[in-house]
């Protein structure tokens, strides 16, 4: 086990039992390989088609507005 990863699960180790499931649940899902895709709300559909479109096409945004994002959460 790499140390990256006796860390992480040191954190988890720190949060209340339903969340450790939650995320006991995604790495397993992660670990298992391609498995079955994550389901998309149907009004979600539009947006994540064209995310991926733009992915495809490498338009990516700038780091500072990445950043602004993560600071809008913040608040």
């Amino acid at each position: 086990m790499t140390k990256l990863l006796e860390k992480a699960l040191e954190a988890v180790r720190q949060l209340p039992s339903d969340d450790q499931d939650e995320i006991a649940r995604a790495m397993l899902r992660l670990a298992a390989g391609a498995g079955e895709p994550e389901p998309v709300d149907p009004p979600h559909l539009p947006a994540v088609l064209r995310g991926l479109a733009e992915a495809e096409g490498r338009k990516f945004v700038s780091d500072a507005e990445v950043e602004s994002a993560f600071r809008h959460f913040d608040r």
